[in-house]
Parts: C-alpha cells; structure tokens; sequence
C-alpha cells in the first residue's frame, strides 16, 4: 500500500511540474496594427513554436498599451518599437521599465506621403494646394508616434490642415480609393510598409526636421525577458532583416490576408526562407 502510494505522490509531483514547466514555456507577445508589426510578430511566433518548442500568445493593442504591458510585465516581447523619433514618448515615459534587445530593421522613415502623381515636393507646398487635399492628412491610429510627429509638423508649417485619427488599414484604403480616382491625398508614411510594393509614393521633404532621421525598429522585452526566457531573448537579439527581406514577408502577409490567417501566412513565407530565419536560432 505504502508502494502504491509512494507511486500515486510521485505520478502527481511530476505532472505537476510538467504543467509547472508548460506555464514556464509560454511567450507573451504583444503587437500594433502596423503592418511590418503583424508580420514580425507572427514570424516570430511561428519559429517559437515550431522551431524552439514554446507555446506563444499574441495580443494585439495600440502602442501605449503595448509599452505599458511590457512595462509591467504583463507582455514579454515587443518586436516593432520605433526608435528614437515615432516612440520617444514611450522610451521616456517606461524609462529603465524594459529591456531594450537592439534593432531588427534599419533606416526606418517617417514623414509625410503622397501619390508620385501629386505635384507638390515638400510640406511647406501643401497649404497653397490645401483645397485639392481637402484639407485633410489621413492618419492612423492616435497612440502612435507618427501621428504626434505630424501634429507637431501642422503647427511648425502652420498648415490649414486637419489630422484624421483613422488606423493603418483604414489609411491603406483612403490611399488606394485616391489613387485609383487619381485625387490628391497626403498620408502619415513610413517604411517599411506594403503600400510603397503597391503604389507609386514619394515623400515630402521635410525642411524643418519635424520627423527627424529615420528610426530603426527594435525588440524590446519586459525586465524580467533575461531570467525568464533566455533563450528567446538571445532569439530576438539574432533576428535581424534586410529591407528586402522584410519586403517580401510584408508583401506575403498584403497577398493572402483575405484567404489564409495571420499564422498561415507567417508559416508559409517561413517554409520558403529558412536561409533567413535559421540564423536567429540560439546555438
């Protein structure tokens, strides 16, 4: 009696730290409704899964919720922070309250985007045609930084111009719409992003410097990434890509969003380019 007790105790203990170990083994990530960001992180997803055994769980939220989820530990990674320009206001405000694992893109611009066919160069034209835009700069979602840079830049140029708080899909359509009837429009932009793959665009110039020099995206984790998850945190630190690359994956995501899902989508692009990914996996 005492055998099959000594058996059922020890059965119990070690499920019980199987389950302690599969909680252990869940990866928080946490995303915005941008486009370079869905695609990271459902590439991530997918090589944490199937490559490096952990179950992952993404959540969606606007960049302050996101900054503040990291912060308190709520999310473990972030893969699409902007720095230092579109998500300064977050690096400030979270100081010291996230790890910071380094860029996976370089030379990210941000500013003001208009159809090649516009005939205007830089920001301070956009009042004299201020009619022919409606008097409207389409933007996105009102948590980004993107859309604080421009309410700046409307007071620096003093434009007769108001900003739409809309989201990045809903932009990407306002876009389409204009070009297809030929209409002047002006957008928040930044690369990388699908739509300079679908349209002809240009930037305005920007001769104040509003939007600064371009950003490069990074990873960020909670405080807690290193000790938790080192593993993953050296993942994240490894993944890194060319503008062609994150091009491509963008353009995969653009091609079949309306007939596969975000996971799909992301394990499709990964069967085809392990020669990328591969790279990032921890030794």
């Amino acid at each position: 009696m005492k055998k099959v007790l000594a058996l059922v105790v020890g059965l119990t203990l070690v499920v019980s730290l199987a389950a302690c170990d599969t909680e252990q083994e869940t990866i928080q990530l946490d995303y915005v409704n941008w486009a370079e960001g869905i695609a990271m992180n459902y590439l991530a997803e997918a090589i944490l899964e199937d490559e490096m055994g952990y179950n992952v769980e993404s959540t969606e939220g606007d960049p302050g919720v996101v900054f503040t989820s990291i912060a308190q530990g709520d999310a473990d990674f972030f893969v699409d922070a902007w720095f230092p320009v579109t998500h300064a206001q977050y690096m400030d405000e979270y100081e010291g309250e996230y790890e910071d694992l380094g860029y996976n893109f370089t030379e990210a611009p941000i500013g003001l985007v208009v159809p090649d066919y516009v005939d205007i160069d830089s920001i301070d034209e956009l009042n004299d045609h201020a009619d022919e835009f409606d008097g409207e700069i389409i933007g996105i979602d009102p948590g980004a930084g993107i859309m604080s840079a421009t309410e700046d830049a409307i007071e620096e140029y003093d434009l007769d111009f108001e900003l739409q708080d809309l989201s990045d899909p809903v932009m990407v359509g306002e876009l389409g719409t204009a070009i297809e009837n030929e209409e002047w429009i002006v957008v928040t932009g930044w690369e990388p992003h699908y739509k300079f793959a679908d349209y002809d665009l240009k930037f305005l110039d920007d001769p104040e410097g509003v939007y600064g020099e371009p950003d490069n995206i990074h990873t960020i984790s909670s405080l807690d990434a290193y000790e938790e998850h080192p593993e993953v945190v050296e993942f994240f630190e490894n993944m890194y890509f060319e503008s062609e690359e994150l091009a491509d994956l963008m353009g995969h995501f653009q091609e079949h969003g309306d007939d596969m899902t975000d996971q799909e989508i992301a394990r499709d692009w990964k069967a085809d380019n392990e020669d990328i990914w591969t790279a990032w996996l921890p030794e």
